[in-house]
């Protein structure tokens, strides 16, 4: 059978891919996404899973979702599942950046509670964007699980999962700022804070909260 110019163009492509120098996987990524090709839906999954440079990720991740979303749901929701904690990353990311509220079954109170900190952010980044409407406190309680947890950065990306929220975070940082872990506290406090005035830099807020906590106070004297 004769190869076509398209059939040519769709392995150079998939074999730039698996290229060790990572400009050449950027353009095949692109490559891919400027003309997708259903055919491309698996490769890019599974190399989502295993590539090492940001960049090309974030490629791999714009060329899915420049795909039907009938053909990358089911394969990106599948990859939630995966034991490789960077495949369940980008699946994540991906669905977060498709936006396609089909994928909420798949955030589940596991998978917000992820061990590794990176799925974790993504598996926030992701709830916060398919949350249904009805469903934001029953999220805001279970993201207010995990406040005090990781490094600075982990911090920062659940207080703005959690104020993407609004309203509903409201009675669960509440009851947060009482914890017993004065680390829990402090992130309380400071997402509270990051709430009502969204402009307050989160160093500003979270410096200020451990100041109140350091003191035996909640926050709540100076409303």
């Amino acid at each position: 059978m004769t190869m076509t110019r398209q059939d040519a163009d769709a392995l150079r492509a998939l074999q730039g891919l698996e290229d060790s120098r990572s400009s050449v996987r950027l353009r095949a990524a692109m490559a891919v996404g400027t003309a997708p090709d259903p055919r491309f839906v698996g490769k890019l999954v599974e190399r989502s899973a295993i590539e090492p440079e940001f960049f090309v990720r974030d490629m791999l991740t714009w060329a899915l979702t420049r795909h039907p979303v009938s053909l990358t749901l089911p394969r990106l929701v599948g990859e939630v599942r995966s034991e490789h904690a960077q495949a369940r990353s980008q699946a994540l990311h991906t669905l977060s950046k498709i936006r396609d509220r089909q994928a909420w079954p798949a955030i589940t109170p596991a998978v917000l509670r992820d061990a590794d900190d990176e799925v974790a952010r993504s598996a926030w980044r992701a709830a916060v964007v398919l949350v249904p409407e009805g469903e934001e406190s029953a999220l805001a309680s279970v993201l207010a699980t995990q406040l005090g947890r990781g490094d600075r950065e982990t911090h920062l990306s659940l207080s703005r999962a959690l104020v993407a929220l609004g309203e509903a975070v409201e009675g669960v940082l509440r009851a947060a700022t009482t914890a017993p872990s004065p680390h829990v506290r402090a992130h309380a406090l400071a997402t509270q804070r990051l709430l009502r005035d969204p402009d307050a830099g989160f160093e500003f807020a979270i410096e200020e909260a451990k100041r109140v906590v350091a003191l035996g106070g909640s926050g709540e004297e100076g409303r």
